[in-house]
C-alpha cells in the first residue's frame, strides 16, 4: 500500500525529534487522522515516554544497538506499510542506517545549528526524499516561521519532555502534514475491514462512540465494563488506537475464540503464542517475578532489540500457583502483550499494567467478584 506516505523526522542528536513526533502524533489524532509512529532506533521511546515520571522512563527505557539485522526489519516494516508513517530516526546515521531514509517518502528536519540542518539536508537528498521542513530548534524562544512554500522554514521552541503542548510552528508542520495523510476513515475501513479474517472487525473508535466516550478522549478503567457488555463473545478482529489493557481485555473477553489485531507494520495477525513451563527458557523475552498479594507480577523484556513478529516462536513462560492472579507488565507490542495474557486465562484473574501507571495495574479478566473488570489494583514496588 505504498500511496501512504512514511515521513522521517530527522535530526542530531538532542535536537527535541522524539519530543516533536509525540507533539505531532497527539496534534494529528485530535484531527482524527490515521497514521502509526514509528521508532526507527532501538531505544526508540513510544509514548509512555513523554507522560511518565522520569524515573518510571529510566526503568523501562532499554538501550539497544543498531544492527544489519535491525535495518532491515525497519526498512521491510516502512516499506510493507499499512497506514501513514511518522518515522523518528536515530541521530547519528551511519551508511548502513541510511536504507531507512530511502524508504521514506518525506522528511522534517530540525536541528540546534544550521550546519546540523545542512548535514541531515544531504542525508535526505542522497535517498531522494522530498524535504517538507527545516527547522531550528532552540530551547528558550518562540517559533518564527520565515517560509512555509515550497518548504517550511523557521524557528522552533518549546521542545520540553512533559511540558510541551506545540505553538505555531507545529500547528503549521499538522496542516502539511494533514494534506499529505489525507485518508478518509471510511476510505481506510473500506480497505482494510474486508481484509480482516473474521466476521466481526471492533473498530475501536466507534466502539468509544457507540458506550458514549467523549469524542477524541482517551479509554480509561471506568470504560471496560461498558465495553465489554457492549460486545458479543465471539471471533474478533480488532482495529485502531487503545491502551494494551483494552486489547487484552478483548481478546480474554473473547476466549477461546480466536482474535486477530490490525498492526499497520504487519497488516492482521494472530497474536503471539505461548505456553506455561516449569522450566522455560529465555530464547525471546525475559522476565522478574515480583510477588504480590494474591498475585503475581511478571515484569517482562525483550533480549533483543526488535521483536520480529514473522520469525518468533512459540514462547515458554513461567508457570505460576493457579489459585493466585497473575499481573503482566512489560514495554511489548499488543500482538505479544495479549499473547501472553491468554497463556494465564486460566488463572483467577488477570491485570495489565500501563507504562503510564506504573503504580498499579488494571484487571482485565476475573472470575472472582473480589476483582471487578476495570478494578485499579495497587502494586508493591520494591527498591531497585
Amino acid at each position: 500500500m505504498h500511496s501512504f506516505p512514511a515521513i522521517m523526522i530527522g535530526g542530531p542528536p538532542h535536537s527535541g525529534k522524539s519530543v516533536l513526533t509525540y507533539l505531532l502524533s497527539q496534534h494529528l489524532r485530535q484531527r482524527q487522522v490515521a497514521h502509526y509512529v514509528l521508532r526507527a532506533c532501538p531505544d526508540g521511546e513510544g509514548d509512555w515516554s513523554q507522560e511518565t515520571h522520569p524515573e518510571t522512563v529510566r526503568l523501562l527505557r532499554q538501550k539497544g544497538a543498531f544492527s544489519t539485522e535491525f535495518v532491515d526489519r525497519v526498512c521491510r516494516d516502512i516499506a510493507q506499510r499499512h497506514l501513514p508513517l511518522l518515522v523518528d530516526v536515530g541521530g547519528r546515521p551511519t551508511p548502513d542506517q541510511e536504507r531507512i531514509f530511502r524508504h521514506c517518502t518525506h522528511a522534517i528536519l530540525l536541528s540546534a545549528t544550521p550546519e546540523g540542518l545542512t548535514e541531515w539536508h544531504d542525508f535526505a537528498e542522497r535517498a531522494g526524499v522530498s524535504v517538507i521542513a527545516r527547522l531550528q530548534s532552540v530551547l528558550n524562544g518562540d517559533d518564527r516561521i520565515e517560509a512555509e512554500r515550497p518548504v517550511l522554514r523557521g524557528q522552533i521552541g518549546g521542545l520540553e519532555r512533559y511540558t510541551g503542548t506545540g505553538g505555531l510552528m507545529v500547528e503549521a508542520l499538522v496542516r502539511r502534514l494533514e494534506r499529505l495523510m489525507s485518508f478518509a476513515a471510511d476510505e481506510l475501513r473500506n480497505r482494510l475491514f474486508p481484509l480482516a479474517p473474521t466476521e466481526m472487525v471492533v473498530d475501536l473508535d466507534q466502539l468509544a462512540q457507540n458506550i458514549g466516550m467523549t469524542p477524541g478522549a482517551r479509554w480509561q478503567a471506568t470504560d471496560l465494563t461498558k465495553a465489554l457488555t457492549y460486545l458479543p463473545s465471539t471471533a474478533l478482529s480488532i482495529y485502531g488506537r487503545g491502551p494494551n489493557w483494552l486489547y487484552v481485555a478483548l481478546a480474554l473477553y473473547a476466549a477461546p475464540h480466536p482474535i486477530t489485531l490490525f498492526d499497520p507494520r504487519l497488516g492482521w495477525i494472530s497474536p503471539a503464542k505461548a505456553e506455561c513451563s516449569p522450566q522455560p527458557s529465555m530464547t525471546m523475552l525475559t522476565w522478574q517475578l515480583r510477588p504480590q498479594p494474591a498475585a503475581t507480577w511478571l515484569e517482562f523484556k525483550s533480549l533483543h532489540s526488535y521483536l520480529d513478529y514473522e520469525t518468533m516462536p512459540s514462547l515458554e513462560i513461567p508457570a505460576l500457583a493457579s489459585d493466585q492472579g497473575v499481573i503482566i507488565s512489560g514495554k511489548l507490542p499488543h500482538w505479544l502483550m495479549t499473547g501472553l495474557a491468554l497463556a494465564y486465562d486460566h488463572h483467577p484473574w488477570v491485570a495489565v499494567m500501563q507504562a503510564q501507571q506504573y503504580d498499579r495495574a488494571i484487571v482485565v479478566a476475573s472470575r472472582l467478584n473480589s476483582y471487578a473488570l476495570g478494578q485499579e489494583i495497587p502494586l508493591v514496588i520494591g527498591n531497585e
